[in-house]
């Protein structure tokens, strides 16, 4: 087995990072690696349902979608991430408890009772330290999980916080739990770092043919690659969301304005908007503005300010209208 430590805190780099080793190395791999904040949604899901848009543009958090399926998480410098790449072995039932096993020990030696619960949640007294997720493809099986060390869970709360009522699909929705960070549990304090490397050792010593791995030029090469084709661009992180129908309100000094998009693969298809606002030019100019537009800020932004706007809608401010439609 390989054991690989990931030289950045990059997201896109990381779960870049996890399919080039899933595609690329013959041999087992464990991977360890630690994001700065940043949202991971789920391979099935409806990122834009996901993640409370507006916030996470404000505070400039990357949103990268991973290869696994299950439920969205929010990544910061308190969280830590670990994956195996392994080749797949006879017997193996397909759960979750061989490769969570080796995290319970190390928080069970440290004294804290800590527990596989449910399908895929790692929990301590009840409340979810660690999700997992996994992947079988090729004969060869990709499961990764999070780890709440000293995480913000304050930016996570944000972070995620959706209406439930906006968004109308058929995507996997993410369930919320009870979070609690490792940290709080523990006996003495501790850095993440010195739990990376208990985490670390307990890998080898289960392992007795781990040994350390860096990464090569050529590997961060193809790695960025990898991040420039697919996992830093709009097209694989929003544009692979399912379809899905979005319904707001906002409230002007024009009036209310009420907006319903229907939206394919992450461009929108039809729009259609209500409100007891005074118009003096045909709405349905506007609305078929935005046929065929990514359902982006920075693209509902644009058709926006390219045309008189508020002669068909009355006195709305910009910002409110662009975040009404995301």
């Amino acid at each position: 087995m390989l054991s690989i430590l990931s030289p950045s805190n990059y997201a896109p780099f990381n779960i870049a990072l996890e399919e080039y080793i899933f595609t690329n190395f013959e041999q087992n791999c464990f991977l360890l690696y630690i994001n700065e904040p940043c949202i991971i949604v789920g391979r099935f899901q409806n990122t834009v349902a996901e993640i409370n848009y507006q916030w996470v543009q404000e505070h400039e958090i990357p949103v990268v979608r991973r290869l696994t399926g299950g439920g969205t998480v929010f990544h910061d410098l308190g969280n830590l991430n670990f994956s195996f790449l392994m080749q797949n072995e006879e017997g193996d039932t397909g759960g979750f408890a061989k490769y969570t096993a080796p995290i319970l020990e190390v928080l069970n030696d440290l004294g804290i009772p800590a527990r596989l619960e449910g399908r895929n949640d790692l929990t301590i007294k009840g409340l979810k330290f660690s999700g997992n997720a996994k992947m079988v493809q090729n004969g060869k099986t990709l499961q990764h999980g999070t780890i709440l060390f000293s995480s913000q869970v304050d930016s996570l709360t944000q972070a995620l916080k959706v209406n439930p009522i906006k968004f109308t699909d058929k995507a996997v929705k993410s369930v919320r739990a009870r979070v609690t960070n490792v940290s709080d549990h523990l006996l003495s304090p501790m850095k993440i770092n010195d739990f990376l490397a208990l985490v670390r050792n307990k890998i080898h010593s289960l392992y007795p043919s781990a040994k350390d791995y860096s990464l090569t030029i050529d590997d961060r090469s193809e790695v960025q690659a990898l991040v420039d084709s697919k996992y830093d661009t709009w097209e694989w992180n929003f544009g692979k969301s399912p379809q899905y129908n979005l319904a707001n309100a906002i409230r002007s000094k024009g009036g209310t304005i009420e907006l319903y998009l229907d939206v394919s693969h992450g461009i929108i298809t039809n729009l259609q908007i209500f409100g007891d606002f005074f118009s003096s030019r045909d709405i349905k100019e506007l609305e078929q503005a935005f046929s065929g537009t990514p359902h982006t800020r920075e693209s509902v932004q644009e058709i926006l300010q390219s045309i008189d706007y508020r002669s068909y809608l009355g006195e709305v401010d910009l910002r409110d209208l662009v975040n009404g439609m995301l």
